[in-house]
């Protein structure tokens, strides 16, 4: 907090109200006392009567590690994928000499679902759900860093292109007036390159962060402060900063009326007490709130599982419980709202076909998207299968990538976010029509 403005609280007795809004913006206090989250842009936007976005909320969670598609949707009709992991395949649905435990989840015959994701299985059915295939990027490095660096800036690989994200890009490419402070936010300790740029995001751990700090004391302090800086802004000509403060406050009042620490999710939707399932349940509640959410992105890390990464069981199958439970939360919590709202899971490359000596797997390529929302073409898994026989395989054993990462993407911006400008958001790319979402 401003030094000279926490003196006034600490040591100086009551504040007096006669000070003018002058003589705290010469002060720098209010730009201090507004917020306590770091690094927000809040100061240099306005809320505006907020209309809801012209198109999807959009949902971006990223697999950091490298998750292993093919333990995620289990190419179970190949025998290649059983000869190539003795202890990690996991069986066909078909197959009764495993146990049901052991089976995935059919979804077309060929591929299956890890049964740890068994809360999606609905969704896929009703058609709300679909997965992309041997899906990836350009790079070749499998190095983590490069491969998140090249997804996250929308570019082929880490060489070349431009260093901004490509959700930033996308923000940008079409600002809008009175645009809400909380146009898109990462629930995240920092911000994710794929915002590194935006004007108009933030990185918040929790909701609770965002909220306008005021001293505690005898007397009411605090709500005096509140009037009387409402009063402030209320009273003065109106310019961007008179706007800011003011529309400033109608967010801090709408979120204090609406109370997210007490949200209760609807229909009976239970999020797991996770990071992720405790970030959705926010976007849930910020997408009810009508306060102009657009773009909302989270982390879900522990997917490089070189080691003990299990099948069925097993580590990486308690990372997809929660990442299926925590989605399927999130589905069940929006209810019609999730026909305005397209969720996409991404990460930076797959895994090997063939298990290690570790019962793990290595950094590989071709991995999976999954992609939920009422536009989304699902109950299928869209793929250009590129096979698993040595011939089929890339120079050094893995799945190839037959979908450019770029064209999912893409197509939901333009289909469903409504995205005017592709060819900024990804420059030098060309997308292709996949026909994942409509």
């Amino acid at each position: 907090m401003n030094k000279r403005f926490d003196e006034r609280w600490t040591c100086e007795g009551d504040w007096t109200p006669a000070v003018s809004r002058r003589a705290l913006l010469g002060g720098g206090a209010l730009a201090a006392v507004w917020w306590a989250a770091r690094g927000t842009a809040l100061a240099d936007l306005s809320l505006g009567d907020q209309p809801d976005p012209t198109g999807d909320l959009l949902v971006v969670v990223f697999l950091r590690g490298g998750a292993d598609g093919m333990n995620m949707v289990a190419p179970v009709g190949a025998d290649a994928y059983h000869r190539a992991r003795p202890t990690l395949a996991l069986a066909r649905a078909t197959d009764r000499t495993a146990p049901k435990a052991d089976r995935v989840l059919d979804l077309d015959g060929f591929f299956g679902l890890n049964p740890a994701m068994g809360p999606l299985l609905p969704l896929y059915r009703e058609g709300r759900l679909g997965f992309v295939h041997a899906c990836g990027s350009g790079d070749h490095t499998r190095s983590h860093f490069e491969a998140m660096a090249a997804m996250e800036r929308g570019n082929e690989n880490i060489r070349g292109g431009i260093a901004s994200g490509w959700l930033a890009r996308h923000l940008d490419a079409r600002p809008q007036k009175g645009a809400s402070p909380l146009r898109a936010v990462a629930f995240s300790s920092v911000m994710p390159d794929s915002l590194r740029g935006a004007t108009s995001a933030m990185a918040l751990e929790s909701l609770a962060d965002f909220r306008l700090r005021l001293p505690e004391g005898p007397e009411n302090r605090g709500g005096r402060l509140r009037q009387t800086l409402t009063r402030l802004y209320q009273d003065q000509l109106r310019d961007p900063i008179v706007d800011a403060g003011v529309e400033t406050f109608k967010l801090l009042e709408t979120l204090n009326r609406l109370d997210p620490a007490h949200y209760k999710p609807e229909s009976g939707a239970a999020y797991p007490d996770s990071e992720l399932g405790r970030g959705l349940r926010q976007v849930a509640f910020l997408a009810k709130a009508r306060v102009g959410l657009e773009v909302a992105f989270l982390d879900r890390g522990g997917w490089d599982t070189h080691v003990a990464q299990g099948s069925s069981t097993g580590y990486m199958a308690l990372g997809l419980t929660d990442v299926s439970d925590s989605l399927a939360a999130f589905a069940k919590d929006l209810g019609p709202a999730l026909d305005r709202t397209t969720v996409v899971v991404m990460t930076e490359f797959g895994r090997r076909l063939q298990e290690n000596s570790g019962l793990g797997t290595d950094h590989g390529r071709g991995s999976v998207m999954t992609v939920l929302g009422g536009g989304t073409q699902g109950g299928r898994v869209h793929a250009k299968w590129p096979g698993l026989e040595p011939h089929e395989l890339d120079e050094v054993g893995d799945l190839r990538v037959t979908t450019d990462y770029r064209d999912v993407l893409a197509e939901i911006l333009d289909k469903r976010v409504r995205s005017t400008n592709l060819a900024a958001v990804f420059p030098g790319h060309t997308p292709k029509a996949l026909g994942v979402v409509q």
